[in-house]
């Protein structure tokens, strides 16, 4: 009991003595948070969050406590606000996958169209020269530019060139079959 007595404020001690400086601020932080997110339940998930900081923090001002939660607070807002974002621009982005556009129909009906097409474009290859036949069909294999270059003994940017230039005529092709 005397070694309690020598150490009057001991880690319990101290953490209790924390947080309730700390549940002091929890109602302005409660008023701050909420007006920056708007729902109440996201303001506490923060305010809680800030107060468990500045509890553990180990090198705690005790005086200047409502300036680090009411920082705290605001940068876990902003980082609340970010990631809701976030998290809505990519529902956006999935929901956008996941629906097929007015003029696609089915995914069925989209992959035997786009078979088709591809099948179609296979018989135009007749009109490209050697070099951008070959390059486009190294390509549509799964080769890089460099390694198309290095099988077919051409420079990388021989490669490139006729690469683009066979995928411009190709498009042309195309466009032109789908205007009929």
């Amino acid at each position: 009991m005397t070694h309690a007595l020598s150490h009057p404020c001991t880690e319990k001690e101290r953490l209790r003595l924390r947080w309730n400086l700390v549940l002091a601020e929890r109602e302005r932080l409660l008023r701050l948070a909420t007006s920056r997110l708007g729902r109440t339940t996201d303001a506490e998930d923060c305010v809680q969050e800030a107060m468990i900081r500045a509890v553990t923090f180990g090198a705690l001002d005790e005086s200047r406590v409502a300036a680090l939660l009411t920082t705290i607070t605001l940068r876990l807002c902003v980082d609340h606000q970010r990631g809701t974002q976030r998290d809505r621009r990519l529902a956006h982005r999935v929901q956008v996958l996941r629906t097929p556009g007015p003029d696609t129909g089915s995914e069925v009906e989209h992959r035997v169209c786009e078979r088709a097409a591809g099948a179609w474009l296979l018989t135009q290859m007749t009109g490209l020269g050697e070099r951008e036949r070959d390059v486009l069909l190294s390509r549509a294999r799964g080769l890089s530019t460099a390694e198309t270059a290095n099988a077919l003994e051409i420079t990388y940017k021989s490669a490139e060139s006729a690469f683009t230039r066979a995928r411009s005529r190709m498009r042309v092709l195309y466009h032109e079959e789908m205007a009929r």
